[in-house]
Order: structure tokens, then C-alpha cells, then sequence
């Protein structure tokens, strides 16, 4: 009996103890009253860079500690094994929803690019919540938000003189609300780009004439509309004028990056273009990582240092075309190779940019990036016999433009800017020569190495010309 009683007792500490820890499991798993969401969709070129994009937004809030859920509002379609990325590795909570048809895509202004992009509107649905900030994926916070909970019904910042950018703002979930935007989605109103920043504008439309938000130092939270100060959404642009942010109204808090599409923050050719992509990165490292990428990363570099060992090992030549029977065949002849000799140049140079995953460090990029172009400018070199220093001008023009952008003791933009276009232009001789020094040597090597009999071969007949 004392036996059983033992076991009976030991047993019963053991469920004790997975009981408490289910509990504190539970308890660390209690939903917030407020949340931060962003969305994503699928059916678009760049699909895989918006998704590493939205890892990043969430890990870093999730490491500034905010006080509230994290949502990603995600299309159906959107793989499963991102979705399980996102809920088990990312700490996110996923609301799959159907995508929402846009009856814009046939004006004569719509971008195909935001097809998709009124599912932003689901974030009306989120009525678990108070409030929600509803974020794009190329915000960077640079510290924590969590005072724009207080604001009210809709708040957004103005980065437009006239119209508030729809890559922030805060809302309070209400169903009767979305389904007023829907019933008005379905009855066709007028959206000025066919996509969510149109739209919303149209339907806040006098947002403007709001008050300036100021959170209340007792936390309270405001009802109506407001407008955000512009330190709550920085857009980069303000940057690159002084090489330093100076916005004088609110927090410097968050970073917007709306401008090109190729010039994206998470894109490595980004930087040293825009400098702040490096600050994108530096989140991302300290926050995902790039293990993703980095097989391919390796693999790559493996490849193109064999190329450059194998090519100063082997020297091939040009095929022996020796013969002609008239000066316009032979004419014809060098004209084509001295074409495919172009192109090749040109492919040693754009292969390598393209095939490299492009969400990794600029830093690895733009090292993969050169030595990539170099291994392939070698068996140009040495498959047309042509003199290396004119074929790897350009090489020597892209290092000396990316010291250029990335000397870091310019005034302002604009001296930056004119750096820039002063070194385009002074070099711009030296790839001209380069081309004419190629294209004297390709005719030179044409004439002493593709027209000489070969050895042990035949001797032509009579009536065929050596060149």
C-alpha cells in the first residue's frame, strides 16, 4: 500500500507540474486589446521578397517588446509552409481571408502590381481589437509605437502635402464599417489609382482638416480622426536631401520607403543607390538572419572561383575559320565575331546580378556581384584572346562608383549627387577607349589567330584564299 501510495503521490506531482506549466503557457498567450497587422498576397513577381519583407516587420516589433498582437492578414493562396513560418518561427497570429475582387483593374491607370492590395481593407474586420496599426511591409521602426493606440477612429500621416500615405495608420475595427467599404467596392466608387491608397483616401476624405494627434500622458484613448505627425511614418526620401533626417514634428520613429519599386530596401543592389537600405539590413540581421540564401550564396562563389582557376589554366582559342572564298563571306565572318564577343562581354556583366537571390546583404551581394562578372570576364579574356584591363573597365568603373556613393563625408544630397554624376562623367572616356581598345583587339586577334592553317591539317586548294 505504501508502495502504490508513493507511486500515487509521485504521479500526482507530475500532473500538478504540467498543469502549472499549461497554465503559464496560456497566461503568456493572452491576446492583447490592441494589435499591429500587415498583409500579404501572392500572384506577383516579387511575391518571395514582400514575404521575407513581413518576417523582418514582425520580428522587429517583436523584439522592440510592443504591447499588443501581432496580425498578418493572408491571402489563401499564400503557401502553407510561409504561413507555418510565420505562426511557429515568427510568433505571428495569421487570419486567412479570401482575396477581395478590385473592379479597378480596368482603368487606364491601375498597376497590376496592387491587384490585391484592398484586402488591406480586412483590417476593419479585426473587431477583437480596439485599435490595430495597420503597416506595409517597408516601414522600419526605429523604436516602439505603442502610444498610437490611444488615437482614434482613423489616423494616418500626411508624407503628401495633400493626401495621407495608407502605409500607416491606425484604425478601430468595426464590422459595420467594412461592410460600408465593401457595399461601396461592390457599387464601383471612384478610386483615383484603383488600389487601397485611392480608396481609403476616398473614403476619409477629409481627413486634413483633423486635429494633430498628442497622446494623453494618462493613456487615455481619443475618439474621432487625427492626423499623425510625420515622425511616425519618415518617408526616406526627406533623407537623402541632408544625408540626416530633419523632421521637426514628433518622434523620429518609423521609416517608410514608397519609392521605387528596384530600390526597395530589402533589394542588395539598393545600397550604397539609397543609404538607408543599409539600415533594413542591419534589422534583418539582427532579426531573421540569411541562412535562407546562404547555400546558394556559397554555391555560387564555389562556381566562379573554378571558372577563374580553370581559365588560367586553359587558354582555348578561337575556332579556326581559315578559309574564305570571297572578301565579303570573311567580312561577314568578322563581323559576327566581333558581335558575339560584344554580347558576351555584356552577359559577363548582367548574368551574375540576376542570379543572385536578391533579398541578401548589400555587402554580400555586391562582393558575389563582382567576383561573379570578373570569373565571367575571364573566359571572355581568354576565349577571344583580348587584353584584360580595357575588358574589365567597366569592374573598375562599378568599384570606383560604389566608393563614390559610399564616402561617408558629403555635406548633403545634392553634393552627393553631384559626386556621382561627376565620376559617371569623367569615366565615361575611359569605357569608350576601353570598347575602341577591344574592338582593335579582336580584329588583331581575328587576323593572327583565326585565319592561320592548321597544324598537321590539309593544305588548301589552290583556288582558296588565305586571309
Amino acid at each position: 500500500m505504501e508502495g502504490n501510495s508513493a507511486s500515487y503521490l509521485k504521479w500526482l506531482v507530475v500532473l500538478l507540474l504540467v498543469l502549472s506549466c499549461t497554465e503559464a503557457t496560456s497566461f503568456s498567450k493572452v491576446k492583447h486589446k490592441n494589435a499591429y497587422a500587415t498583409m500579404m498576397y501572392v500572384g506577383t513577381p516579387r511575391d518571395y521578397e514582400f514575404y521575407i519583407a513581413v518576417r523582418v516587420l514582425i520580428r522587429s516589433l517583436s523584439a522592440l517588446n510592443v504591447e499588443a498582437d501581432l496580425i498578418v492578414i493572408a491571402s489563401i493562396d499564400v503557401p502553407s509552409h510561409w504561413i507555418r513560418a510565420l505562426q511557429q518561427d515568427d510568433g505571428a497570429t495569421v487570419v486567412r481571408v479570401e482575396n477581395l475582387d478590385n473592379p479597378y483593374k480596368h482603368q487606364s491607370n491601375f498597376d497590376k502590381r496592387f491587384k490585391l492590395s484592398l484586402n488591406k481593407l480586412y483590417a476593419w474586420s479585426l473587431v477583437d481589437y480596439d485599435r490595430v496599426v495597420m503597416l506595409d511591409a517597408d516601414n522600419l521602426f526605429l523604436q516602439k509605437t505603442d502610444e498610437l493606440f490611444q488615437c482614434g477612429q482613423f489616423c494616418a500621416v500626411f508624407i503628401n502635402p495633400c493626401i495621407f500615405h495608407t502605409g500607416l495608420f491606425v484604425l478601430q475595427p468595426s464590422m459595420e464599417v467594412f461592410k460600408d467599404m465593401i457595399h461601396k467596392l461592390e457599387n464601383g466608387k471612384e478610386n483615383a489609382d484603383g488600389a487601397d491608397q485611392g480608396f481609403i483616401g476616398g473614403h476619409f476624405p477629409d481627413l486634413l482638416d483633423k486635429p494633430m494627434f498628442h497622446p494623453a500622458p494618462n493613456g487615455t484613448k481619443l475618439n474621432g480622426s487625427y492626423r499623425l505627425p510625420l515622425g511616425y511614418q519618415m518617408d526616406a526620401s526627406y533623407y537623402y536631401l541632408k544625408l540626416r533626417w530633419s523632421v521637426p514634428c514628433g518622434p523620429n520613429s518609423v521609416i517608410t520607403f514608397p519609392g521605387a519599386l528596384w530600390l526597395k530596401p530589402w533589394y542588395w543592389w539598393s545600397w550604397p543607390v539609397l543609404p538607408l537600405g543599409l539600415h533594413w539590413h542591419e534589422q534583418r540581421r539582427q532579426t531573421l538572419g540569411y541562412s535562407a540564401e546562404m547555400a546558394v550564396m556559397l554555391i555560387q562563389s564555389a562556381m566562379y572561383l573554378g571558372i577563374i582557376a580553370m581559365t588560367r589554366l586553359v587558354r582555348p582559342s578561337l575556332s579556326k575559320l581559315c578559309y574564305r572564298q570571297s572578301d565579303k563571306s570573311i567580312n561577314l565572318v568578322h563581323n559576327s565575331l566581333k558581335l558575339v564577343a560584344l554580347w558576351c562581354i555584356v552577359a559577363a556583366y548582367v548574368i551574375p546580378f540576376y542570379i543572385i537571390p536578391y533579398t541578401v546583404h548589400p555587402l554580400l551581394g555586391w562582393s558575389l556581384y563582382l567576383l561573379g562578372a570578373f570569373a565571367l570576364c575571364s573566359i571572355v579574356i581568354n576565349t577571344f584572346l583580348l587584353p584584360m584591363l580595357p575588358v574589365l573597365a567597366l569592374w573598375l568603373g562599378i568599384v570606383g562608383s560604389l566608393m563614390v556613393m559610399t564616402f561617408p563625408w558629403y555635406q548633403d544630397g545634392i553634393v552627393r549627387a553631384l559626386a556621382v554624376f561627376g565620376y559617371a562623367f569623367c569615366y565615361a572616356p575611359i569605357l569608350w577607349a576601353s570598347m575602341m581598345r577591344i574592338m582593335a583587339a579582336l580584329q588583331l586577334s581575328l587576323e593572327r589567330e583565326a585565319f592561320l592553317p592548321r597544324l598537321g591539317g590539309p593544305s588548301p586548294s589552290s583556288w582558296f584564299k588565305l586571309y
